[in-house]
């Protein structure tokens, strides 16, 4: 089979691309750049660096694959950095890995396989998809390594889309990549993860929205659920729900963010317990089967990346929308962050939450 490979240049997709290559496929390694890497190092992080580019390509010419650069830079800017933004400055918190990963990488990906006469779209994500026979429809599984699975950040691929992925390292753990890169003498074996959101290395996201805007989002207030005024700000996009650290307030107590108001410019905090939510909106919804469910369903649902699996209740309101009743309050519900509903292993969808 002839099979596109990205490659960041990191372990996890290098092993994919090796693992690929020794079963037999024809592997075409890709790689994206998605900023100006003309700008200076301490521009960027660890995550698709001038640096990554080069190790993709040392380890496909030890793989003994072909290797190819492709310029994502306007689709990068345009669908990701700029939803970054524009969610910040309204007072929500977006998850830019998730718009890269759907709507860069393998909305692209895809079209560009087609053009080296491929039909298949490999990555280095920890996660699995299986064709179900019966149903005739491909399922989203989570990847074997409970530690480092992904499937939260792949909600949003579509069926087409599904029918065409590979992901290579899913029934891997993280142990087991490193010793088959380690094995193989890929120079990558022991490369770091990289963590940070790539275009904010230096983790100031504040800061890299107000660079980005035309003007800076107005000061506001800080006041506690009652209204009572306790301070200022320099702009909501500063803020997200849950939030402790950085409020520049102080009344004696633990201070989280509650509530975001972009448009009065208002930031309300409070103590911990004002921040349990029994259920949520969500909009934008994905169904992986294609079709909602029917009726309410019992599932799973995360909240967050590294949020435990709460039991819930979906009751859908038309195919992009669903209401979540959770069994017990969760804790800094925010919205712009993603939901993901999941039935045992296997992703039944997730959308983007409006409201809780």
């Amino acid at each position: 089979m002839r099979i596109v490979m990205a490659m960041s240049g990191g372990v996890d997709s290098s092993v994919a691309a090796a693992r690929l290559a020794e079963a037999g496929h024809e592997v075409i390694g890709i790689s994206m750049q998605l900023y100006d890497q003309r700008a200076s190092p301490q521009a960027f992080g660890s995550c698709c660096s001038l640096d990554d580019l080069y190790d993709a390509r040392r380890v496909a010419a030890a793989i003994g694959i072909p290797h190819y650069i492709l310029n994502f830079e306007t689709p990068f800017q345009a669908t990701v950095v700029k939803n970054f933004v524009d969610e910040y400055a309204a007072g929500r918190t977006p998850i830019p890995c998730i718009r890269c990963n759907a709507d860069v990488k393998f909305a692209t990906l895809v079209e560009h396989a087609r053009g080296f006469d491929a039909d298949v779209v490999a990555t280095g994500h920890y996660a699995r998809v299986r064709f179900d026979g019966d149903t005739r429809r491909y399922t989203l599984l989570r990847g074997v390594d409970e530690d480092k699975d992904q499937s939260y950040f792949l909600f949003s691929l579509t069926q087409d889309q599904l029918a065409h992925a590979m992901f290579p390292i899913g029934d891997m753990t993280k142990p087991e990549v490193r010793a088959f890169a380690t094995r193989r003498r890929l120079l990558v074996a022991e490369k770091p993860d990289s963590h940070e959101i790539c275009f904010v290395p230096d983790g100031d996201q504040g800061a890299f929205v107000e660079r980005q805007l035309e003007s800076r989002p107005r000061d506001g207030v800080i006041s506690d659920s009652s209204g009572k005024v306790l301070g200022e700000h320099r702009g909501v996009h500063r803020f997200t729900v849950g939030q402790r650290k950085g409020l520049g307030v102080s009344v004696g107590i633990p201070l989280y963010v509650i509530h975001v108001d972009a448009a009065d410019a208002r930031v309300t905090v409070g103590p911990r317990e004002e921040l349990g939510s029994r259920s949520l909106v969500a909009s934008g919804v994905n169904w992986i089967s294609g079709q909602p469910p029917a009726a309410p369903t019992r599932v799973t649902a995360r909240i967050r990346h590294r949020h435990r699996d709460a039991p819930a209740l979906i009751v859908t309101d038309g195919a992009a929308r669903a209401t979540l009743e959770f069994d017990e309050p969760q804790f800094a519900v925010a919205p712009g962050q993603a939901v993901v509903f999941y039935r045992g292993e296997e992703v039944v969808g997730g959308g983007w939450i409006e409201s809780s």
